[in-house]
């Protein structure tokens, strides 16, 4: 979704009026916008924390925001994610998408480019080497761990962060002055291992939270004030009225198999079958191709129709084989099964109604 350019040399008439206050704060002043207007940022992930950030980053200014996320708006989301109404939820609006239109009404002097994708090795370069700042709006390890690895590769700095319950953390990541995530957690923890939004619940405030200082890091990185970073781990618990920084700007390690070693594990993995995972909390699984397709997804509708309720936008096509299960079908052939959290199951499913 491409917009105006605003990345001038110097600040236009409608850009100091529409950043007037953030001009006013001596540390960004007309430099600072200047680089916030000609920076590029990644986020991956639009939920929660990813509707914090995009928000952020789009009203501040940054010239070129990319909005990367596999799946689509559920009503379940409207709670804490900031950008969606209950029209996206009805229509099943992929987030990256409804995520842009929503802040194109908010500053179309900046350029979006939402990606309806699934993060993966295979993707995860061409979307984030191309960017000044990545930043992390995911709720899962695994995916961190491949961003972590892109960030090391290609010397792009990216900030952490996490919610769920009332808990949240932040760390800002510098390839070769601070450690790196493998350094502070070594592997991603097992599938099913640790909490989610969707079996521990979550509070709208630590969402913003955590993201507000996601963003507020992003913008030092982007001005060039690297001595204000926070070199610490930031944990807060809103509920339980705690709050504690860790200084771990000694915590990286020689040994670290990333950061000290440059051993991509993640970058490298090099898929030799499906993709199959279990979304937890979610009674969903996703199966993810090898080789991505292009599905013609009308084309599909209507070979579905006779065999259940289906329902299509331009984006992806719902078919309700039965009362219980419900398969969600994109154009780059990947495929979310809801109703069931058996990967055998899906597996099955997607060899019956797709091929194999």
């Amino acid at each position: 979704m491409n917009t105006n350019d605003q990345n001038n040399e110097s600040l236009t008439s409608a850009a100091a009026q529409r950043y007037s206050r953030q001009l006013l704060f001596a540390p960004i002043g007309e430099q600072g916008q200047t680089k916030l207007m000609q920076s590029r940022v990644a986020i991956v992930g639009m939920g929660a924390l990813g509707t914090v950030l995009a928000n952020h980053m789009v009203r501040a200014g940054v010239g070129f925001v990319r909005l990367i996320d596999r799946d689509f708006v559920e009503a379940s989301n409207l709670q804490r994610q900031m950008l969606y109404d209950e029209a996206d939820a009805a229509s099943s609006e992929p987030k990256a998408m409804a995520a842009a239109k929503r802040l194109q009404q908010a500053n179309s002097l900046v350029t979006m480019e939402p990606i309806v994708a699934d993060l993966h090795p295979a993707n995860a370069e061409a979307l984030l080497s191309d960017v000044d700042l990545i930043l992390d709006g995911t709720d899962n390890f695994a995916v961190r761990f491949l961003i972590n690895d892109v960030s090391l590769k290609h010397r792009i700095p990216w900030i952490y962060g996490g919610a769920v319950s009332s808990r949240g953390v932040s760390m800002t990541i510098v390839p070769e002055e601070t450690p790196c995530l493998r350094c502070m957690f070594g592997q991603a923890p097992a599938q099913g291992t640790t909490e989610t939004c969707d079996t521990a619940g979550v509070i709208g405030p630590i969402i913003h939270t955590v993201a507000s200082h996601q963003a507020a890091e992003a913008f030092k990185l982007l001005v060039g004030a690297q001595a204000q970073l926070n070199r610490k781990m930031v944990h807060w618990d809103l509920w339980y009225n705690q709050h504690a920084a860790v200084d771990v700007s000694k915590a990286r390690k020689s040994d670290c198999p990333a950061c000290g070693q440059g051993h991509y594990e993640y970058l490298q993995q090099e898929a030799e079958e499906d993709t199959i995972q279990s979304l937890c909390g979610r009674n969903s699984v996703q199966i993810q191709p090898v080789t991505p397709s292009s599905f013609v997804l009308s084309d599909w509708a209507d070979k579905w129709k006779p065999l259940g309720r289906v329902e299509l936008n331009p984006f992806l096509l719902k078919f309700y084989p039965n009362d219980t299960l419900t398969l969600i079908l994109f154009s780059d052939g990947r495929l979310i099964v809801q109703g069931t959290d058996d990967p055998v199951m899906a597996k099955s499913l997607y060899s019956r109604y797709i091929g194999m």
